[in-house]
């Protein structure tokens, strides 16, 4: 490539540059698209962390998947739960929802601070959010001070204003067609 051509493009060095990635929506697949990024990122021995903001438990059929990794692969992976045994929505939020919630984001905020992952997935980090338990302002903030090669993924619902101006990239996944809508509940395997 001359000189003159790598002028011309907005950033030559686009594959050493983080991004601040959001999958929001009502339609589902929001976890399960960041995670597909998280196993990309595995497979090219990237360190990633993934933090699950208002999921707790174990019947988590990815939480099951990625237990069997290779230690190899594993090593570089660090998951944590900021939640009780149950998803957490606007209806059932109690204190010590709000108590995970907090120290899984002291947690998150620590690792973009210290640069220690390529690759934070803060899943469902947007319903926090939205519920008031995480301060907009604060995760802002700590969002700019990001390392600039370090990629971030925000998921869930009600992606608010202000994530959605700072962030590189913003998915939303609209349902079309649900098979909620006639009855059929969560599904292992499918679901969760």
């Amino acid at each position: 490539m001359t000189e003159n051509s790598q002028k011309n493009l907005i950033n030559p060095n686009w594959e050493q540059h983080g991004y601040i990635q959001v999958y929001t929506g009502d339609g589902k697949g929001k976890t399960t698209a960041s995670l597909g990024l998280a196993m990309r990122a595995l497979g090219r021995e990237w360190k990633v962390l993934i933090i699950m903001f208002t999921k707790g438990g174990n019947d988590y059929g990815e939480l099951n998947s990625f237990r069997q990794l290779s230690d190899k692969i594993s090593n570089n992976l660090t998951i944590v739960q900021a939640g009780l045994d149950r998803i957490v929505y606007k209806n059932n939020q109690s204190e010590a929802d709000n108590i995970e919630i907090k120290k899984g984001w002291e947690l998150a905020k620590k690792a973009i601070l210290n640069n220690e992952y390529q690759l934070i997935i803060l899943d469902e980090a947007n319903i926090a959010i939205d519920m008031g338990i995480l301060d907009i302002d604060e995760v802002v903030d700590t969002l700019k001070k990001k390392p600039q090669e370090q990629e971030i993924v925000l998921t869930g619902r009600n992606a608010h204003s202000k994530i959605i101006k700072i962030a590189h990239l913003v998915s939303k996944i609209e349902p079309i067609k649900h098979y909620w809508d006639i009855g059929i509940h969560a599904r292992k395997g499918i679901e969760y």
